[in-house]
């Protein structure tokens, strides 16, 4: 027998981590709405009482972004989430009396999270909150340069999510993630669906995967600012959202196309709220810094202004909170009308409103096919125009895109995933949000007027759990270490409940258990 790397050690035990989860989603797919709601509640209660604890921890272990900003992405997503969706109900089955039609939740099941590096406790935040919302079971596989602090985070989740009755491994984490180790779980069939978060080639992997998979793909992000726009309010959106944790979010503003006939006013006014323009000489040297050799380099990401700066030899003020970069048009070519998760903007200017569309829709041919586009404009004309040439699928208007375009400032979904659609070759075409992890059985009664739909009223298939939720059913010839493993992830603890709870759960969730050790 092959011996087992340190790489595929952690298999087998992600292999049971699955098992647990879809023993948990089979009990928590039986829930009634108001035991749903507490324990989101009671969840997005811990979450935004530790988010400055994680967004401390998640700078200090990554290197990127700025702590106050990871704080109010985390009570964001947190919080923020949970009050959104408040009034909505995923659980409860919907009558049309109309189209005679009953329809019935059907939660995912068990719910494969990736979270980037970039925005990690946030996405572990919102991803969590939006599968316990549709009584899904998640395993979380953070990105390993925010496995620490991410990890944390799920546990805490996970352990808030039990105390207020959901199931034994509701939430779980994987903490040693590894390409093996999350390949396992990607192409394993017990995982109902993957939302992946994070670059280009993690994203295809999930598609590649066999399994359903929620993938979103990069920003380029331009913001068009014409004539008519409110220059002082404008150039104070969007100096805020391009330093916004340090440009880190994909919705973050790229390049900067402004009419010239107020380019210079409006300049200024950036220059106010802390951008420094480049002369021609910085601009090249800060491009050298930020793309060598014509590539972007990773190690810029998420550092503030001035180190940027320092690391070009170029001076700056004291207050400087982006660097705004000039160049002639946007081609391919030129490295600085690419995606920048640094606060470095690219800026163009045009003759007319018309000229600078076309040259929006250039920034987003070289990348970002699909994702966010802005404008600041007063002219009703020019956004629908904009809107209708932009090959994106969200556009913020007159509001920053960093957070703007997630839907903090704006009434799109609040999320820290952004489905590109058929245009960036992504399966999801909005902010995601809780309806996008769960599927509606519909029963359809004959149109025949002789066919009356009976009253459904006051009928819910689920209950309020029990009591006390008995643990994960613990199969007789499990061993030692299995049984050790599975302690360890959260399955078998609690009092235990009455021996007919347990049965009754056995019974009902049987067909779900496999093999416990695989691999």
């Amino acid at each position: 027998m092959k011996e087992a790397t340190s790489e595929t050690a952690g298999v087998p035990r992600a292999r049971q981590m699955l098992e647990l989860a879809g023993w948990a989603a089979a009990a928590f797919a039986r829930y009634d709405r108001a035991s749903v709601m507490r324990i989101a509640e009671a969840v997005a209660r811990v979450a935004e009482s530790k988010a400055e604890h994680y967004a401390e921890w998640a700078v200090r272990e990554t290197g990127f972004g700025v702590v106050e900003h990871k704080v109010l992405k985390n009570q964001l997503c947190s919080r923020g989430v949970v009050d959104a969706y408040r009034d909505h109900d995923y659980v409860t089955p919907r009558v049309d009396a109309d189209a005679k039609m009953l329809e019935v939740p059907r939660p995912a099941g068990v719910v494969l999270a990736l979270t980037p590096s970039t925005n990690p406790v946030s996405t572990v935040y919102c991803k969590v909150l939006l599968a316990l919302l549709t009584r899904n079971a998640i395993v979380v596989s953070p990105h390993p340069f925010a496995k620490e602090c991410c990890a944390d985070a799920a546990r805490a989740l996970g352990e808030a999510a039990v105390a207020a009755g959901a199931p034994d491994g509701v939430v779980q984490v994987i903490d040693e993630p590894s390409i093996p180790l999350i390949d396992a779980l990607m192409t394993d069939e017990r995982t109902n669906v993957i939302v992946a978060t994070g670059g280009v080639p993690v994203v295809r992997a999930a598609y590649g995967s066999g399994n359903p998979a929620i993938g979103v793909g990069p920003g380029n992000v331009p913001v068009l600012v014409d004539a008519t726009a409110d220059l002082q309010r404008a150039a104070e959106k969007l100096v805020a959202s391009k330093a916004f944790d340090n440009s880190i979010l994909c919705t973050n503003e790229s390049v900067l196309v402004v009419e010239d006939s107020v380019a210079d006013r409006f300049v200024r006014e950036m220059e106010r709220h802390g951008a420094h323009l480049l002369t021609a000489e910085e601009r090249d040297r800060v491009r050298d810094v930020v793309f060598p050799e014509g590539r972007f380099d990773t190690t810029t990401v998420g550092k503030d202004a001035a180190t940027i700066a320092a690391r070009a030899q170029v001076r700056v003020p004291a207050r400087t909170r982006i660097l705004l970069a000039p160049f002639d048009s946007a081609v391919d070519e030129e490295p600085l009308a690419h995606e920048k998760l640094c606060p470095v903007l690219g800026m163009v200017r045009v003759p007319n409103a018309q000229r600078g569309i076309r040259t929006a829709v250039a920034v987003l041919r070289i990348g970002g096919a699909g994702h966010s586009a802005v404008i600041h404009s007063r002219n009703a004309e020019t956004v629908m125009a904009y809107a209708a040439a932009v090959r994106v699928l969200r556009v913020a208007v007159n509001e920053g895109s960093s957070t703007g375009s997630a839907g903090f400032g704006t009434h799109l979904a609040p999320t820290m995933t952004i489905g590109t659609g058929f245009l960036g070759r992504s399966s999801l075409g909005e902010n995601l949000e809780p309806k996008h992890l769960v599927n509606w059985t519909r029963v359809a009664y004959s149109t025949d007027p002789a066919e009356v739909l009976p009253s459904f009223e006051g009928m819910v298939p689920w209950e309020a759990p029990f009591e006390a939720v008995p643990p994960y059913p613990m199969p007789s010839n499990a061993t030692v270490s299995t049984l050790t493993a599975m302690s360890s992830n959260g399955a078998g603890s609690g009092d235990g409940g009455s021996i007919e709870l347990r049965e009754e759960l056995r019974r009902l969730i049987l067909e779900e258990l496999t093999a416990i050790v695989r691999g």
